[in-house]
């Protein structure tokens, strides 16, 4: 089974830069299923149903979120909808609105797909990320799954590699974001997971993490508030990895893709 796990999309930009290159190269890697981050998708900041709806009209079967998937209330249902295949990550408190976690369908099986955030940066309002994840593997682990794949969001890259050590021959694949950038770091660890730090980002190329360069730039020098811009125009980037899982539900292998595309 191929799966494709798509970086953080910014925006609408973004989003058209998912619809360029994304049909073309499920045909080219004979992908079978799709994973994307989802919390910057609509304006920069959180999500809309009409976004969701368009990326799965071009292939994206799943969506994972962060602590911007919070950030439109008017989504706030169909995160508690299970007809909508987005999930937030499952450390935050228990009232809060949607589920961390899901098991998708796919032509190969089972897929359980969890959402993590990171405690390093986000203070200690959070649970633990894995005593979180060892209770959801305990609650599913008498589902006949073809693969396992935890989307860990944060800032921290040690962090990360210290999570997907911990479920190294528990789960399929760790996958990081939320940094936009991608580390360089894709491997297969010894039991049998897969796992990179940072997958990057799909959006503006000439930009700070989508945002205008001349905002960031001068709010640097300047130190005053500024709104954020997203770049709507020019080259974008388009950061995925592309992991391959055996029939035993472990990595064989991860390939990171990265294509460049004008909008």
């Amino acid at each position: 089974m191929k799966i494709l796990y798509i970086g953080d999309i910014v925006a609408r930009i973004g989003r058209a830069t998912v619809q360029k290159v994304l049909p073309d190269l499920i045909k080219e890697k004979n992908i079978d299923f799709v994973i994307a981050q989802s919390e910057n998708m609509s304006t920069g900041n959180g999500l809309t149903i009409k976004a969701v709806e368009e990326m799965r009209e071009v292939g994206i079967d799943f969506f994972t979120g962060g602590n911007h998937s919070f950030k439109k209330k008017e989504f706030y249902p169909y995160l508690n909808d299970p007809k909508i295949p987005v999930i937030r990550p499952a450390n935050y408190p228990e009232n809060t609105p949607g589920r961390g976690w899901a098991i998708a369908s796919s032509s190969f099986g089972k897929i359980l797909v969890i959402n993590l955030m990171g405690i390093t940066f986000n203070g200690p309002q959070l649970e633990n990320p894995l005593k979180k994840v060892d209770e959801i593997l305990e609650e599913n682990k008498n589902e006949k799954l073809s693969a396992s794949l935890v989307n860990f969001h944060g800032d921290s890259t040690s962090e990360k590699v210290a999570v997907g050590y911990y479920l190294d021959s528990k789960v399929s694949a760790v996958i990081g974001d939320h940094t936009h950038v991608p580390t360089a770091d894709a491997r297969i660890l010894p039991g049998g997971t897969a796992i990179i730090t940072d997958v990057g980002m799909v959006g503006p190329a000439d930009s700070v993490l989508g945002v205008k360069k001349e905002i960031i730039i001068s709010r640097w020098l300047n130190q005053l508030p500024a709104r954020h811009e997203i770049t709507t125009s020019g080259p974008c980037q388009f950061c995925a990895v592309l992991i391959n899982i055996s029939t035993k539900g472990k990595a064989k292998s991860i390939e990171q893709i990265i294509r460049l595309v004008d909008i």
